[in-house]
């Protein structure tokens, strides 16, 4: 299979996630640079977040003009991570790769496991203040910080768990977050991109674009319960995956 059809392929899939799950976008697409595409890790990450900022800031116009967006939590939530995301991004440098990666997949496993025992909230219209929106935003920007990555598969389970979010407007609000973060994350790359392949970038951004336009009408069909289901089942294939590959390769 040539790349290009590799790179169209793989941009749908991590399209269709962030539209329709709102998270696992940087999940999916740095394990896809690296092992279908032959990035090197340091490129793949940059890229990565590259991708995520477009298709993400896609799918949040999607979400937002279908009123799916909680605007003032949302906001409180990602710029409360912005400097935490910043300093922990900072420290993870000084870290072992493979420690990352394990903590990595710990959390999405744990964050998993949270979103298959969830039952759907009675008290998802409830008001969620401001305050605790934002501390929780802080703690998300640190993990996201530390392991590289924008933050929605973390985001998703959080909104839906501690802010009492129901399933669609924790998917848009998490797309807030994912923007917020990864930009974020790429002002502190300079000279990060040197390292990519634009031939290969932009038809991967393009098909991840789109998709995350399918991923939406996606999530409109299909209700809260059944999409957090999917959405834990996903995180738990790749929080096993990742571990397969620090321990067993």
């Amino acid at each position: 299979m040539s790349v290009l059809i590799l790179a169209l392929v793989a941009g749908a899939v991590v399209g269709l996630a962030l539209g329709a799950l709102g998270g696992g976008g940087s999940v999916l697409a740095v394990p896809a640079l690296i092992y279908l595409l032959g990035f090197s890790p340091a490129a793949a990450t940059t890229a990565s977040l590259i991708i995520v900022t477009a298709t993400s800031g896609t799918a949040l116009y999607a979400h937002a003009v279908a009123g799916h967006v909680r605007w003032k939590a949302g906001a409180a939530f990602a710029a409360a991570g912005i400097v935490p995301a910043a300093m922990a991004g900072a420290a993870a440098t000084r870290l072992p790769q493979s420690l990352l990666t394990t903590a990595f997949a710990g959390v999405a496993a744990l964050a998993a496991i949270k979103m298959l025992g969830a039952a759907p909230s009675a008290t998802a219209r409830r008001q969620v203040r401001p305050v605790k929106a934002a501390g929780t935003g802080a703690g998300l920007g640190a993990l996201t910080g530390l392991l590289g990555v924008g933050g929605g598969f973390l985001a998703v389970p959080a909104l839906v768990t501690v802010l009492a979010f129901e399933m669609q407007a924790a998917i848009g609000t998490s797309l807030l977050v994912i923007t917020t973060n990864s930009l974020a994350s790429l002002m502190t790359r300079s000279g990060g991109a040197a390292g990519i392949d634009w031939a290969v970038m932009a038809p991967f951004t393009g098909a991840a674009i789109l998709g995350a336009w399918d991923g939406k009408r996606l999530a409109a069909k299909v209700s809260g319960p059944r999409l957090q289901r999917l959405f834990g089942a996903v995180l738990l294939a790749v929080a096993a995956f990742m571990l397969i590959d620090v321990f067993y390769v």
